[in-house]
């Protein structure tokens, strides 16, 4: 019998989503550094809900995922880093653990949106296959660790219905409400989405440097910025 899928608090989805982005979106900084993870945890494009992380959360949260077995601080580092372990932690194929990191980023979504919000991450070849990973999580048997995600009401005015994981325990039937956002015009919706893909872009080049800064302070001896020797 598989262990059960353990229930996560919203810091370590966080945090263990953001390990999941960035080893993808921005290899050449992955693993992460405190730094950078604490940056890609409090992003503002990407991400529902919103965080405000401090490292003292971090660094317990960090903790807890490591005893779980789905965190591995990368031994060795002169700046301490940190890369997930996911997949194998959670007993889940390639493209399951990619929908689930997309969920615990970004909230409950459709199976076309996952599809759309996955692009960077992993390309599926339709919405069909992703409709196929999400019913076999969701009909997950209870010997091998019960369901991890949930096809939830349609909400009102809806076309479609959406789907949430259910890392972080039974899921709040308040989350099928689509955002204000999904409302928009065509026209301010597209530009909308344009100028969020240009400042996620931003942000990952942002964390990329960090991580550079951080690495090149640690040969030269000297203290991050924001840091005291």
């Amino acid at each position: 019998m598989s262990a059960p899928t353990p229930t996560l608090s919203p810091i370590e989805a966080r945090i263990l989503g953001t390990l999941m982005e960035k080893a993808r979106t921005v290899p050449d900084s992955y693993p992460l550094t405190l730094n950078t993870l604490l940056l890609g945890c409090n992003q503002k494009t990407s991400r529902e809900p919103l965080m405000e992380l401090d490292e003292a959360q971090i660094l317990s949260a960090i903790e807890t995922l490591q005893q779980a077995q789905l965190l591995r601080e990368v031994s060795g580092a002169r700046v301490r880093r940190f890369e997930h372990n996911a997949q194998r932690g959670l007993g889940v194929p390639e493209q399951s653990a990619v929908l689930l990191g997309v969920l615990m980023l970004r909230g409950a979504q459709t199976a076309a949106e996952l599809r759309l919000n996955c692009e960077r991450w992993y390309k599926f070849a339709d919405i069909s296959s992703v409709e196929g990973f999400l019913e076999e999580m969701q009909d997950r048997a209870p010997e091998k660790g019960g369901p991890m995600v949930v096809k939830m009401a349609r909400a009102p005015g809806a076309r479609e219905q959406r789907w949430a994981h259910l890392l972080c325990g039974p899921v709040d039937p308040a989350q099928s409400c689509p955002s204000s956002a999904d409302h928009s015009g065509g026209g301010a919706g597209t530009a909308s989405h344009e100028t969020l893909a240009r400042v996620e872009r931003l942000e990952a080049e942002v964390a990329q440097l960090r991580a550079t800064v951080d690495q090149l302070c640690q040969e030269l001896g000297l203290s991050p910025p924001g840091q005291t020797q």
